[in-house]
């Protein structure tokens, strides 16, 4: 076993650094990992072990966690029509045409038609919001319209998964039985979700972060996502809707920013670990014996899906958006295929079927990241006239040429009263819990988390910001800082504030010209060279 963990690792790492030179995804490079290690160790079968699948989709809980951290139960509610109306158009109809297709004029048997045309149905969340999220292209229209029906499949799947494992027993419960059912444990998950988020996620944070303790604040995000997925999965949803929802609650706290930064690694990680697993069940047998098939269905379906998807988003949107839109959701999705894995365990689907859907899903995955990558050029190829491009970001806390202030203490919140009062635009992040806390009741603009994150930075838009103050009072800690920003942002747009001269020689080795000594009349001017600008 170890054998194999270090063999994948390293392929994983060639073939990737490989397709990097020539501007492919890591998602390609993983999914060729995947099927190198299932030839070589003849490890076909071993991606259907329980136990491995559940590892791997975690991977897309946890991006789905992310997604929620990106959303309030407000911003649910503004994008209804792309999740509810849109998102139920898009699966009702794709369904309906690729069922009767292959029903009445593919003469395939009825059952095997209704599970196919479900299937079909489906996108790939992990590949879609993994790439949109990379390129920040979530915020975009397209990606939010991409976004809403992603949500409204996932929701989706619930009720597919239900109906399969009823059509596969020969239980006694009839469908309305099992519909109540659903509904019940919908309530639940509902108002345990409305309890914790209101009541108990504030002072759970508050607890933890009085620790100071890196470790804990990590092992309680993680705790939330897979507590929250397991108990969706316990009341007979998807792990990853549990964590979608788990995401808005901490949304509607003050700590967001600090807990998509801290999963990140984990989620990445383990999205790795699922397409390699998807890389695992693509068998070239089955590609050779039935090639003319598999292709002539993967771009039947693709086509199928581009136009009813342009179609369903035309009627209120512009050329552009949709043809993003349904560009980016043409292939299969993840969850299609454990509804084929469902329906095989059942006996509704025979494995020619189910073998050939299966290498198309995977071919349509592997097609995706290079769609996605040329997103804008073929959608230029296809728009001949010359259509202003309108693509408007949602983010409503997305900022730029404002100032960002690392360390919200008795000097940073002087400079932030320096910049309200001449109307400019500013956003703090501190470390310390009760200064933070402290802070926020006076007003200030700041949310809470550690400067030397990446992540948290470019959740504060860094690139974009006119300044970088650094009013922290750790001169170990400052160094790893001014390290962290330098590598975003040039030297020029930053500014130090430091105690003495010798914390200046400490920084020395990153050439930054704009450092103060705290004193009286410093802030004044720091604000005048911010203004000044």
């Amino acid at each position: 076993m170890l054998t194999i963990i270090v063999t994948t690792l390293f392929l994983a790492l060639v073939i990737n650094i490989l397709l990097k030179k020539i501007h492919l995804p890591t998602i390609i490079g993983y999914i060729f990992t995947g099927t190198v290690i299932a030839y070589t160790f003849n490890l076909h079968d071993a991606v259907n072990n329980h136990t491995l699948k559940e590892i791997a989709e975690f991977g897309v809980v946890f991006l789905m966690f992310t997604i929620g951290l990106e959303f309030s139960l407000e911003h649910l509610k503004k994008m209804k029509n792309e999740v509810f109306v849109a998102g139920t158009l898009q699966i009702s109809i794709t369904a309906i045409i690729v069922f009767l297709i292959s029903y009445y004029i593919l003469d395939i048997e009825k059952n095997i038609s209704f599970i196919l045309s479900l299937a079909i149905a489906l996108s790939s969340t992990a590949i879609v919001l993994k790439t949109f999220n990379e390129t920040n292209e979530i915020s975009k229209r397209y990606g939010q319209r991409s976004l809403g029906i992603l949500i409204m499949q996932d929701i989706a799947v619930i009720p597919i998964l239900l109906t399969i494992g009823f059509m596969s027993t020969s239980s006694e419960s009839s469908i309305s039985d099992v519909l109540l059912e659903m509904l019940f444990h919908a309530l639940i998950l509902l108002v345990l979700m409305v309890i914790i988020g209101k009541y108990l996620l504030e002072p759970f944070f508050r607890a933890i972060t009085k620790t100071n303790s890196d470790e804990l604040f990590v092992g309680s995000i993680l705790f939330l996502a897979i507590g929250a997925s397991l108990l969706a999965h316990k009341l007979g949803f998807s792990y990853s809707l549990g964590a979608f929802i788990a995401g808005m609650l901490i949304a509607e706290t003050r700590y967001k920013h600090q807990a998509e930064a801290d999963l990140v690694p984990f989620r990445d990680l383990l999205l790795g670990i699922f397409f390699v697993t998807v890389g695992m069940q693509l068998k070239f047998d089955i590609i050779f014996s039935y090639i003319h098939i598999i292709l002539a269905l993967l771009f039947s379906v693709m086509i199928l899906k581009f136009i009813v998807i342009y179609v369903v988003i035309r009627f209120n949107e512009n050329k552009r958006v949709s043809l993003k839109t349904a560009l980016s959701l043409v292939q299969i999705g993840e969850f299609s295929l454990a509804l084929l894995e469902l329906a095989r365990t059942g006996g509704l689907v025979p494995s020619p079927y189910g073998q050939i859907m299966i290498v198309t899903i995977v071919l349509s995955m592997i097609i995706t990241p290079i769609i996605l990558k040329n997103l804008t050029t073929i959608t230029d190829f296809f728009i001949k006239s010359v259509e202003p491009v309108i693509e408007q970001e949602l983010k409503s806390t997305e900022l730029s040429n404002h100032t960002i202030i690392l360390g919200l203490g008795e000097f940073g919140r002087s400079i932030a009263d320096e910049l309200t009062v001449n109307s400019e635009p500013y956003i703090a992040i501190e470390n310390n819990i009760e200064s933070f806390y402290r802070s926020l009741k006076s007003g200030y603009h700041v949310v809470f988390g550690n400067a030397t994150n990446k992540d948290l930075l470019k959740s504060v838009n860094l690139r974009e910001a006119k300044y970088v103050i650094i009013a922290i009072d750790n001169p170990q800690k400052l160094y790893q800082v001014c390290d962290t920003i330098q590598q975003v942002i040039s030297t020029d747009k930053i500014i130090v504030k430091i105690h003495t001269k010798k914390e200046a020689e400490i920084i020395s080795d990153f050439n930054i010209s704009n450092i103060f000594v705290e004193n009286l009349i410093t802030s004044h001017k720091i604000k005048d060279l911010i203004i000044k600008k």
